[in-house]
């Protein structure tokens, strides 16, 4: 039986390994991965939890969401803005929209925002981010952090947007598998492009951030094991994943018609990442992302409790937000921001942690990562 295959005993083992910080092998990580006792996987937890306090501390790192489009020239299989789901109304945010939202974000003391959208790659989409990039700094007087999610795009990009401004990018690669990739993917979606463009964003000088889905169909967990070593091998700054929710209007789940959608396993799987993740990677930053509190309404709180630091609340205006359905039954989306902050900041006081108000908070591993190359 699994539980007697990757029972208590043997939870205890690896259990010990990460109490005295020794590495832990593909096999370890398969064993974690595998808990299935309510008791081992809190022991996970509590161990995970444990690493992060003294790694990076109980202050949590907001981030201020804009969903600045939802055209995309992407076909991904699980995605519900996909380029060929003609049902969804197109938007593109003003400038002036843009800016309001950073103005919210300084308001509400986030210190730092993220830019998203889907991707797009031509020279007035990178003119466009770049003046927004440079609106964003005149406007917060330097104060206001930015993040960009906006995909593969070319290197010299990349520089022009970090010279911009821009300091951070998350890049997810969705999986680590180069044959499960091509599952999600049409064959003209390249893993290798997307692979080499984590290295671009290096060059370019970003914080380089990445992650994966989580349950997907056709997903092994050694599949997902793949991904966390791949992680820690890139040596990434901030890891974003979250567990896969279907959207009925992209094919992947009727490409795969015996997979069950499984909240309870998708959120134990999601949580065991963030904790394998924290313990393979103690000082990055790592979030408690939205797909969390999809699937319960104290998720965010939950990954915070199994090792994530970091939580990105939706500022995208209210008229926009309904349009960025990357996957169904999307939570906040009627969320008023002080209402939403005044129940977000509530959650985080009540396990004990506090918000890092008004700070970029980068990770510590960046800052290492600086201080080495500077000396």
């Amino acid at each position: 039986m699994k539980s007697m295959e990757y029972g208590t005993e043997q939870g205890e083992r690896v259990f010990a390994k990460i109490i005295a910080r020794e590495n832990l092998e593909r096999s370890d990580l398969l064993t974690l991965l595998s808990l299935d006792t309510r008791a081992d996987i809190a022991q996970l937890f509590r161990l995970a939890y444990e690493i992060k306090v003294d790694n990076v501390g109980k202050r949590v790192r907001l981030r201020g969401l804009v969903e600045l489009s939802n055209v995309c020239a992407k076909d991904c299989y699980y995605c519900g803005i996909r380029h060929s789901n003609r049902s969804v109304q197109r938007y593109l945010m003003s400038d002036e929209q843009v800016f309001s939202a950073a103005d919210e974000a300084i308001r509400l003391r986030f210190g730092s925002m993220v830019i998203q959208a889907g991707e797009q790659q031509s020279p007035a989409f990178t003119e466009w981010i770049t003046r927004l990039i440079v609106g964003i700094k005149e406007r917060s007087e330097g104060r206001l952090g930015i993040t960009l999610s906006l995909g593969e795009q070319s290197l010299a990009t990349y520089r022009r947007w970090f010279a911009a401004g821009a300091h951070r990018y998350l890049l997810r690669m969705e999986s680590f598998t180069p044959a499960l990739y091509s599952r999600l993917h049409p064959a003209d979606h390249h893993y290798s492009r997307r692979f080499t463009a984590l290295s671009d964003l290096r060059a370019a000088q970003f914080q380089v951030g990445s992650g994966v889905m989580i349950n997907l169909p056709f997903q092994s967990l050694d599949n997902l094991v793949t991904d966390l070593l791949a992680l820690r091998d890139l040596d990434v700054d901030m890891i974003g994943m979250g567990p896969y929710l279907p959207h009925a209007e992209a094919p992947l789940q009727g490409m795969a018609p015996d997979f069950i959608a499984d909240p309870e396993r998708s959120m134990d799987l999601g949580l065991k990442m963030i904790a394998l993740a924290r313990i393979l990677l103690p000082n990055i930053n790592i979030a408690a992302t939205t797909a969390l509190q999809a699937l319960a309404p104290d998720g965010r709180e939950r990954g915070l409790l199994a090792g994530a630091n970091v939580i990105m609340p939706n500022i995208t205006l209210p008229e926009c937000k309904s349009n960025y359905q990357l996957y169904e039954n999307k939570p906040g989306q009627d969320e008023i921001c002080d209402e939403s902050m005044l129940a977000l900041v509530s959650g985080i006081d009540q396990i004990g942690e506090s918000v890092g108000w008004d700070e970029w908070g980068d990770s510590p591993r960046y800052q290492a990562r600086k201080n080495s190359n500077s000396s």
